[in-house]
């Protein structure tokens, strides 16, 4: 079951219809004629999907180093009045985004885009769609790299509430996109909002013990030799990590129903992935809950341990408590299922946890809920977030 914290809304805009907005130039599955006159409900539902998944698919071409001119790209989304100012300060800002990321590891050489409607709702000239974006972006690797163990791509998966309203013609125009994004890290496909606060739903809390100062957060100055680096067995004698890194591989998408999934969702993943890995639960008392001392999952938010979904927490009860882990002092030295965490404001509270499903030549990929990510390079992220503290778990 998914459940839903508070909404983040990075993309919205306005939904009336002030000007005429086509979407041309469109990959050949998304290009559909405009209408000539009101279609049926399941010619609507086919042209609004078309539609919404050309212009995600334009989104996510411009964070690519095939990307079109600008100028190109904006002509290719005719847009509402108050969605043009919109599209064009956020086209901008990706191809900013994307020429970052080709800075700092290569960049991605190609998307693809596809969309899953979960709902339509057309009420006279308006429409809206409930829809999850997947995402795949490709890395500047050869076919050869990936046979030695590069990641072939980049992928994420977003709910997204699109709407349209139809025009004068009968031609249906995007008026809003609303991305649901929960806290950071923000998704790749989406524009940064510095301001916003991570999401507070992760399960945790202010525990029973007072654990005083953290270690030193990981450097992240690149290692002298950063191409030789630590493999870990697949299997410890405590633990498997091979399994670790199948469950994350398994369920960063498609999460298992086994679970609840809560607003902010990236620790309570990771305690499934170190389960699955041979982490024993710790307790199970609702008295213990608020105890970092302990770790364990209930049928309910309210029997489950704080350390279990809370970034904070389980830092506390790995590091400190049960030892499972080791902090690492630097983030280049993560292997394959270690674990990082991010304080995206410094502020000495943990807001985010990830788990490292590749490494190649020295570069972790990393993979987490919240927004859904598969192996996204750890370069990328600290470019992101370069203020941030990094604590780097080896588990």
């Amino acid at each position: 079951m998914r459940t839903t914290g508070h909404r983040r809304v990075i993309a919205a805009a306005a939904t009336t219809a002030a000007s005429t907005l086509t979407l041309i130039g469109t990959p050949a599955h998304a290009q559909t004629p405009s209408p000539t006159a009101a279609p049926s409900a399941g010619a609507d539902t086919s042209e609004l999907t078309q539609l919404a998944e050309g212009y995600l698919q334009h989104r996510a071409e411009l964070l690519t180093t095939a990307r079109p001119a600008l100028k190109s790209a904006r002509g290719q989304v005719q847009a509402t009045r108050s969605m043009s100012a919109q599209v064009q300060d956020e086209f901008a800002a990706l191809v900013e985004k994307g020429q970052r990321y080709q800075r700092v590891d290569g960049g991605y050489t190609k998307a693809e885009v596809d969309v899953t409607v979960t709902d339509v709702t057309v009420t006279g000239q308006s429409a809206t769609l409930q829809l999850t974006e997947h995402t795949r972006l490709y890395l500047p690797f050869t076919p050869q790299e990936i046979e030695e163990g590069a990641p072939e791509y980049e992928e994420s998966s977003l709910p997204h509430t699109v709407r349209f309203a139809q025009g004068p013609d009968g031609a249906w125009l995007l008026s809003s996109d609303e991305a649901d994004a929960e806290g950071r890290p923000t998704a790749t496909t989406q524009v940064a909002d510095v301001d916003v606060e991570p999401a507070a739903d992760d399960g945790g809390g202010t525990p029973d013990e007072d654990e005083g100062s953290k270690d030193a957060g990981a450097d992240i100055a690149p290692l002298p030799d950063n191409s030789v680096e630590y493999v870990k067995p697949a299997i410890s004698a405590n633990y498997n990590y091979g399994k670790m890194v199948s469950y994350a591989n398994k369920y960063w998408h498609n999460h298992n129903d086994a679970y609840r999934t809560y607003g902010n969702d990236c620790t309570n993943f990771i305690s499934q992935a170190m389960l699955a890995g041979g982490w024993k639960p710790k307790g199970g008392a609702i008295i213990q809950r608020k105890s970092n001392k302990y770790w364990f999952y209930g049928p309910t938010k309210f029997t489950t341990s704080y350390t279990w979904a809370g970034a904070e927490n389980w830092y506390w009860f790995a590091k400190k408590h049960s030892k499972r882990t080791k902090i690492l002092n630097n983030v280049w030295k993560l292997a394959s299922a270690d674990v990082l965490q991010a304080d995206f404001n410094r502020n000495n509270n943990i807001d985010h946890t990830m788990i490292v499903t590749k490494k190649y030549r020295g570069t972790p990929y990393l993979t987490y809920h919240t927004s859904d990510t598969h192996n996204k390079s750890l370069k990328k992220i600290l470019s992101d977030y370069p203020r941030a503290w990094w604590y780097a778990h080896r588990t």
